[in-house]
Order: structure tokens, then sequence, then C-alpha cells
């Protein structure tokens, strides 16, 4: 690997470090996660201050994300066209009276991009075969899959157990591109106790959602025509 490559991805892995909590992590914390020197892990964290992607904390000395990771994100947010998707998004949490959150994939992990539990203790980031969300978004990925993810791909929907202690099973449906295959995964979590009685009214509401999302979230020339069969 070229140096500067090398450099620019352990400065990327430094990065991601702060992606599962939030919490302010120091340079031998950094390193840790790492796996590289301690000396290495500070040179690249005040590169990463110098250009605002971290900042450090005067009184600790540890880092945390930096305004300019903030300022990639809102205008990816805007981008993505996310801050149309947030009123649908919103409006479907409240008619279900279940929490309610958008994911995309990213490469083997479902990311969830809006909605879903606030605070910095809540995991963004799912393997794909651990979620409702990554369910859907693998069994209607090009080309289509074999066996299980095969069901969820005809049936047009996963259901998944939510997090541990939760209380909650995540509905999840795709939202399609022309091609047929999911951008994005919508869930919907209610109440373990309360799924069967009202699975078919969720996933009627839901699917609805999904439709105006793609016209949200997608250009026009990507949007698919008529109805699938479920």
């Amino acid at each position: 690997m070229a140096e500067g490559t090398q450099a620019v991805g352990r400065a990327l892995g430094v990065l991601r470090c702060f992606a599962d909590d939030g919490t302010a992590l120091g340079a031998s914390d950094l390193a840790r996660r790492l796996e590289l020197p301690t000396s290495t892990t500070f040179r690249l964290a005040r590169a990463l201050v110098a250009e605002g992607f971290l900042e450090q904390d005067p009184r600790t000395s540890r880092y945390r994300l930096g305004p300019a990771v903030a300022e990639l994100g809102r205008r990816s947010f805007h981008q993505r066209g996310l801050h149309r998707a947030a009123p649908e998004l919103a409006h479907l949490a409240k008619e279900t009276g279940c929490p309610a959150d958008l994911a995309m994939r990213d490469g083997h992990d479902a990311l969830i991009l809006l909605g879903g539990p606030s605070g910095t203790g809540h995991r963004v980031r799912h393997p794909l075969r651990t979620t409702a969300q990554g369910l859907v978004l693998a069994a209607f990925a090009a080309p289509a899959p074999d066996g299980a993810l095969a069901e969820i791909r005809a049936a047009g929907h996963a259901v998944h157990a939510d997090e541990p202690g939760s209380g909650r099973t995540a509905l999840a449906v795709p939202i399609l591109d022309h091609t047929g295959v999911a951008r994005y995964a919508l869930a919907v979590r209610p109440a373990e106790t309360r799924l069967s009685a009202r699975l078919d009214w969720l996933l009627s509401r839901a699917r609805s959602c999904a439709r105006s999302l793609e016209t949200a979230l997608l250009p026009p020339d990507e949007r698919r025509q008529g109805a699938f069969s479920w």
C-alpha cells in the first residue's frame, strides 16, 4: 500500500473509532482500537484536529468528532433528501404509535440514517443479517439472493427481533428503485405482544410510507413505476 493511501486509511480509521457511541477517546484508547503505536495515533489525531475533523478537550486531552464532520454530515443529509424524508417518517411513527427509522446499506452493515432512539448510547450500525432492515437490504440486492432471503424478497418484508431488552420487534420494508433494488429500508418497531394482531395494518402503513419515501429520496428517473405483486 502506498504511503499516502495508508495514511488516509489510518486517518479514516481514527474517525471510525467514534462511530459506536460518540464517547470521547484519548490517544491511547485510539491506539488500542487501531492496533497502532500511540505516537503514530497521536500524529494522526493532531492532523485531524488541525483540519477540524476532531477536537480535543483541553482539560482531559481526549478527542471527539469535530465541526468538519458535522458540516459534512449536514450536507450529506440534505444531498440525500433526508430533510424531505423526516416528516414522512415522523407521520408514520405518530400514526402507528411505534418508533420508526430509515436505514441504508454500507458494505456488510445496515446504517440507520434517520429516526430511531435518540441518545449516544444507541447503535446506528448493525450487521445485515442481524436486523429486519438489514435482511430487507440484503434480500433486495442485485443479483437476487437464494434461500431465506429469497423468501423475504417474495414476501416483500422482514420481521426480526429488536435489540435485547427493548420489548419490541422490527418490521421492515424496502424502498425500491426502478430496478427493484432496495436503496433504503424502513422499519417500524411495535411491541412484541402486539405485532401479530396488527401485522397487516402495520405492513400497509409501512408500505405506504415507503412509496412516499421513494419520491422524497430518489431522482425521478430512478423511481419505480406501478406496484410489485405484494
